[in-house]
């Protein structure tokens, strides 16, 4: 059990730690790149951010990366 209290831990701290700098994490732009599909009609929306998510899966890799060295 000890190891999974631990994950369970750090994941509420990063949490946490996100939610406070949200309003700063907000004005880099992330989900506004060159890349990022968005249609816009009338009555509907659809997102999808694919350069973001590419961005923030290579630089978690490189953080967990590190943390596992």
């Amino acid at each position: 059990m000890k190891p999974m209290s631990r994950i369970l831990i750090t994941l509420g701290i990063l949490l946490v730690s996100i939610g406070l700098a949200w309003p700063w994490i907000s004005k880099l732009g992330l989900g506004r790149l060159p890349g990022d599909i968005v249609i816009e009609r009338e009555d509907f929306r659809f997102y999808f951010p694919v350069t973001t998510m590419i961005l923030l899966s290579l630089v978690l890799s490189v953080i967990v990366w590190l943390f596992r060295k």
